[in-house]
């Protein structure tokens, strides 16, 4: 049956390959990304391209107007946008946390909390965190900023299936390894991830499709790497 799903991050690496697996599948898919272009230029049937930039207020109204308008109910919304840094501790400003959180936590935060109104009790929320914000997990310097910000996305994901238990929707988050993507590249030139985007975009895409059956509040750490 044809899902009505929200991603963001969708112009490069796992958001893009999500956007082409669910169209395939016969899903429809509003796609959010601050550069639309990569996925317009696919033109594929049942997606929908916004411009959208998860720190600007005014776009989350243009995301509910289109909800209303053309789908009424939301069945998955996957928070994949992010912001990466790596940068020293010693470098890393107030301007710079700011920066890191708008995309990654307050940004996560206020998708979810306009999104959830239109979904139903069996509906899915799956957020992209990264192993870096488990606690315990390997942690890497000139990160402050990032990991931190992906440890607070665990922690709104048990808090919002605390707080939903009774209506729904569910909530799970995934804690990726190193996955190929241009913003691995960017942050590590030239370090080999052994996951790829489309790897990790197959995992993610069933996951989100089934995995509310058996996890709700859960972070399921997906790496291939130990510890």
């Amino acid at each position: 049956m044809s899902k009505n799903v929200i991603i963001t991050g969708t112009s490069r690496g796992i958001g893009f390959e999500l956007v082409k697996l669910f169209a395939e599948a016969g899903h429809k898919v509003l796609a959010l990304s601050r550069n639309e272009k990569p996925i317009k230029s696919l033109k594929l049937k049942n997606v929908t391209p916004f411009s959208f930039d998860l720190s600007k207020e005014s776009d989350y109204k243009t995301v509910i107007d289109f909800i209303k308008t053309e789908w009424k109910q939301v069945d998955i919304l996957i928070n994949n946008a992010g912001t990466l840094l790596n940068k020293p501790f010693a470098e890393t400003a107030i301007k710079d946390f700011e920066y890191v959180y708008k995309a990654n936590v307050f940004g996560v935060a206020e998708m979810t909390r306009i999104v959830v109104p239109f979904m139903k009790k069996e509906s899915h929320v799956v957020t992209i965190s990264s192993m870096g914000g488990v606690q315990g997990s390997m942690k890497f310097p000139g990160l402050a900023a990032y990991s931190s910000s992906k440890a607070a996305v665990i922690t709104l994901t048990e808090l919002w299936a605390e707080e939903y238990k009774e209506t729904g929707p569910s909530f799970n988050v995934l804690a990726l390894g190193a996955v190929q993507t241009e913003m691995l590249e960017e942050a590590f030139p030239g370090y080999q991830a052994p996951t790829t985007a489309l790897e990790m975009a197959l995992y993610i895409f069933e996951f989100s499709v089934n995995a509310n059956k058996y996890y709700n509040g859960k972070l399921l750490q997906v790496s291939n790497s130990t510890p």
